[in-house]
């Protein structure tokens, strides 16, 4: 799946409701201020904070390095 730009941009953290990233590596959708990585799932994200998994400090740092 690919999440197309205009879905993108009317997705939120659903905590934070803060902007999400698509990886599409891992097809998760990334908060960044809550350090959280939603699945997508048959084309579905799961924008749920039990679906969520944390991301350490090591894969924040490394999307930044990709960012640039």
């Amino acid at each position: 799946m690919a999440v197309d730009e205009r879905t993108l941009n009317i997705l939120a953290c659903p905590l934070c409701k803060g902007k999400l990233v698509w990886m599409a590596t891992q097809s998760e959708l990334i908060c960044r201020g809550d350090r959280l990585a939603f699945p997508v799932r048959n084309d579905i994200p799961m924008l749920l904070s039990h679906e969520a998994r944390e991301l350490s400090r090591e894969e924040l740092e490394q999307m930044e390095q990709h960012k640039s």
